[in-house]
């Protein structure tokens, strides 16, 4: 598939994943509706399979591959979620996977591909390039490079969220997503978009890692100037795809921007109230709502996604121990 993805994609994607990937069913709390004044339903993606949507799009992408790409293996680049995605669905579909992941990609993320049998290397993220890495690994054995966001199979298998969403039954006024690359935004776009398009659709990014918001503050793709740590590993990327970009800034109503500390406090009010395990990144969109991003916007009935529940120990311990 070499043009850009279409809604018609998103529900081939559906039919792949059928069988594989969980319908993780909506969640609510009457605790959250009465601190935000709206009726909140979340989507828990941190309880799909490997923690995290991203096992979507990788098993997307991996299923439509042939049967002689599928003998040479695939190569992926990513601090976690997107590699424990490509490696579960590799080891489903019988492919051999190599995982490029930086040295300081969390524990938990790193135990959980090679768990499932992929093959790590690691490389250091402040002076080499992982591209570059997976270029060279790919060029040398043939294998496929699995994009984590962006290629179109990968965003019409993130779509499949937005595909279960706009068929609840619910209508919601508006959807607030975590934005990394753009993948899960431009795929639930697609979806809502045509099943739902008087649905608003909102992005949430680490502060520093803002690059959507500037994106479409300016009307162009914009690079970030500088990458400083974050707890939201899952969401560190310096500028929107350029696959993802052009369906996001059609659909994007606005972009919020969180801090880390947001992200912890959204963590505890998540673990306390909806009896899930997020991690940073994976809560992004829970903390916008709850620091009032959508407090003077007419919308009343939202869903926020819950992208990721991948956490070390040390982080999940810091979110506990707030008092919220």
């Amino acid at each position: 598939m070499s043009v850009p993805p279409k809604f018609e994609d998103v529900l081939f994607a559906a039919e792949r994943l059928d069988g594989h990937a969980r319908k993780t069913e909506l969640l609510r709390s009457d605790i959250i509706d009465d601190m935000t004044g709206k009726t909140v339903w979340f989507k828990p993606e941190c309880s799909q399979k490997v923690g995290a949507f991203k096992y979507r799009g990788a098993f997307n992408r991996l299923s439509a591959m042939t049967a002689a790409d599928r003998a040479k293996g695939v190569v992926a680049y990513s601090s976690g979620n997107h590699a424990q995605g490509v490696a579960r669905a590799a080891k489903e579909l019988g492919i051999s996977a190599i995982i490029v992941m930086p040295e300081d990609a969390p524990k938990v993320k790193v135990d959980g591909v090679i768990a499932d049998g992929a093959e790590v290397i690691f490389y250091d993220r402040t002076t080499e390039s992982r591209e570059e890495i997976a270029d060279r690994i790919a060029a040398k054995k043939g294998r496929t490079i699995v994009p984590s966001f962006d290629d179109p199979y990968i965003i019409a298998g993130q779509g499949t969220v937005g595909l279960e969403v706009a068929q609840s039954g619910i209508d919601f006024d508006a959807l607030i997503t975590c934005i990394g690359g753009g993948g899960l935004c431009a795929g639930i776009s697609l979806a809502m978009n045509k099943l739902s398009p008087a649905t608003k659709i909102y992005g949430a990014e680490p502060q520093n890692y803002n690059d959507h918001q500037m994106s479409l503050e300016a009307g162009a793709r914009v690079r970030l100037k500088s990458t400083p740590p974050t707890l939201c590993d899952a969401l560190m990327t310096p500028m929107p795809g350029a696959l993802t970009w052009p369906i996001n800034s059609q659909s994007l109503s606005a972009v919020f921007a969180v801090t880390d500390l947001e992200c912890l406090q959204a963590m505890a009010i998540a673990k306390r109230e909806l009896g899930v395990q997020l991690e940073p990144g994976g809560a992004v969109a829970m903390a916008a709502l709850l620091g009032g991003a959508m407090k003077d916007d007419a919308a009343q009935t939202i869903c926020i996604i819950l992208s990721g529940g991948n956490v070390d120990p040390e982080v999940a311990v810091r979110a506990d121990a707030l008092r919220i």
